[in-house]
This record gives C-alpha cells, structure tokens and sequence, in this order.
C-alpha cells in the first residue's frame, strides 16, 4: 500500500481528529495541513525505491515519532539504514510504499498524520522545503 492510496482512502475530516489527538500543539497550523492534504488527493505519485517507516521511540524526556525511508533494493551498508525524507518530493512520498511493520503498528489514519506531519517539517509548501534546503 502506497501513501498516495492512504490519503486517497481517508477525508479530511477524519484525518484532522486523529491529527489533533496525536499533535494538539498542531492545532494553530491546522488549515496548512488541510492545505497539503488536499494538494496530496490531486497530486500523481512517482515511482521510487523507497518505503516508509514509521517507528514510536522513548527518549530520558518523552515518546515522539520517527518518520524514515528505507531503500527497498539496498546496494550499499549505508542504504540498509533508515533515512531523512522530509526534503523529499512530494510526488515520491505519494509513491512510497508504506512498510509492513508500519502498517501493523498504526492505523491508517496514523499514518497519514505522521507522514504529513513530517513532510511539512519545515514549510507547508515544496517550494518553502526547497529554500530551506538550499541554506
């Protein structure tokens, strides 16, 4: 199941409940994740050999989650760990395959609201997250 099948499986209304439960703090830029998700619903997933991996991890202070790629064809040690994807193309987020593990862990709702969260990590746009990267 690809992330771009989830989005398309779920409305809004939905997916902003979970999205408050899971992220009260998001509540003030709650219109921009609307925003993105509705772009996502019309937005053409491209292919990519990556898969998404969504882990809940404990640090001394509390629990957070780690939103990562994972290489489905690894070629080099280094390919065979989880990788930052927030700079990533939203056309290829939207193609990611979603990684069972993930799938067993969290609804799909979940899902939808961590992959959005960190997509939108720095800026609700691509065009923010680009200028962003470039510093």
């Amino acid at each position: 199941m690809t992330l771009k099948e989830l989005v398309q499986n779920h409305t809004w209304k939905k997916v902003s409940a979970k999205f408050l439960e899971i992220y009260p703090e998001a509540e003030e830029n709650i219109k921009g994740y609307e925003m993105v998700f509705e772009r996502l619903k019309k937005m053409q997933p491209e292919e990519t050999n990556f898969a998404i991996i969504i882990t809940k991890e404990t640090d001394e202070d509390d629990d957070y989650f780690e939103v990562s790629g994972l290489h489905k064809h690894p070629k080099t040690k280094e390919e065979t760990y989880p990788q930052g994807i927030e700079f990533t193309p939203w056309t290829q987020w939207l193609g990611m395959d979603i990684y069972q593990e993930s799938l067993d862990n969290f609804s799909e709702q979940e899902i939808v609201v961590h992959c959005l969260y960190e997509m939108t990590f720095v800026g609700f746009s691509e065009e923010e997250i680009q200028k962003v990267l470039k510093r």
